[in-house]
């Protein structure tokens, strides 16, 4: 399945969304099916029902057990329990397993509906009504003509399993730039993750804006670049570098590192891409469209070594390493 996403060149602004069904059993006895997506990109392939393995004590209900897969022990996790619904289960049952943040899981489902070949900006992001009802479970939404598709955040689903994959500023050294206030951009559209990086880069000492979207950053860059030109400043003078995720309705990451890259002006900034879904098989779209660097999440620490490394390299700014 991740093999077939290769296929879509990076910078193009699309994405291939895998629909899968959950059919449910209502508090009230009826039935009801729920469609939902996931990016194609984290999927690596999808398969019947396996036998499984139990754990001898499981963290949630909806760790169903283990199976083992080509020397490759996975965790099944049963998606309408996470959700506090009740499955009704089937011997069509599907299973999508997964990869990012460097880790491998399952998740139990229906039925996998169709797969779709979208533009970011057919993919809306939901409301701040929509995202406190849906407990900040989904990223995104499509409108279909017959139904709703919920774009899943999968990453929090799994950190509300693994504590251990969850982004904290742990770890991260106050260190500043000596003589010079530093600006940041960082782009997300997840907004636990914007709070928490916010919070590790300003611990970190550097100035940040955050962004939604590539498509408000963008907007931001554009505004900053006009300042500098109308004042015949270096747009490093404004800002300095760009951090940003890659999955985002609206515009990717991908889109917006093309869109410095391709502008006389904005080409200065470093660009970092710091997403789940940096990996072996997919760095090579960063790469393609001019990325700087690329950083698995939930490595604040390391995002923040490879900041100032790059800014130490590019804008010659020297860190107090002395700092508190």
């Amino acid at each position: 399945m991740a093999n077939t996403n290769i296929l879509l060149e990076a910078g193009t602004n699309e994405l291939e969304i895998v629909e899968f069904v959950l059919h449910q059993t209502r508090p009230d006895g009826t039935s009801y099916s729920g469609h939902f997506g996931i990016n194609a990109a984290k999927v690596m392939e999808i398969i019947r029902r396996p036998k499984l393995t139990d754990f001898p004590e499981v963290k949630h209900p909806s760790v169903l057990g283990a199976f083992n897969l080509r020397s490759k022990v996975i965790p099944l996790i049963d998606l309408c329990r996470w959700f506090n619904k009740t499955m009704r289960y089937s011997e069509e049952d599907k299973v999508i397993i997964t990869e990012f943040n460097n880790v491998t899981n399952s998740f139990l489902v229906s039925e996998i509906y169709r797969i779709h070949r979208l533009g970011w900006n057919e993919i809306l992001p939901p409301s701040y009504n929509v995202l406190t009802l849906a407990n900040e479970n989904i990223t995104g939404i499509v409108r279909m003509d017959d139904r709703i598709l919920y774009v899943l955040d999968m990453e929090k689903i799994v950190a509300g399993l693994m504590p251990s994959l969850s982004l904290s500023d742990d770890g991260v050294k106050t260190v500043y730039a000596k003589d010079m206030d530093i600006q940041v951009l960082f782009v997300d559209d997840s907004n636990m993750v914007r709070k928490t990086v916010y919070a590790g880069l300003s611990k970190a000492g550097f100035n940040v804006e955050v962004a939604n979207d590539g498509q408000l950053a963008l907007d931001w860059l554009n505004e900053r670049k006009q300042r500098a030109v109308d004042s015949g400043e270096s747009i490093l003078k404004h800002v300095n570098i760009v951090i940003s995720d890659v999955e985002m309705p609206t515009m990717d990451g991908h889109s917006l590192t093309k869109n410095i890259k391709d502008d006389s002006v904005l080409k200065e900034l470093p660009v970092v891409l710091f997403s789940s879904l940096i990996s072996q098989a997919l760095r090579h779209k960063g790469e393609s469209v001019g990325a700087d660097e690329q950083i698995a999440k939930p490595a604040i620490g390391d995002l923040v070594k490879i900041t100032r490394r790059l800014l130490t390299e590019r804008q010659s700014i020297v860190f107090d390493e002395d700092a508190a």
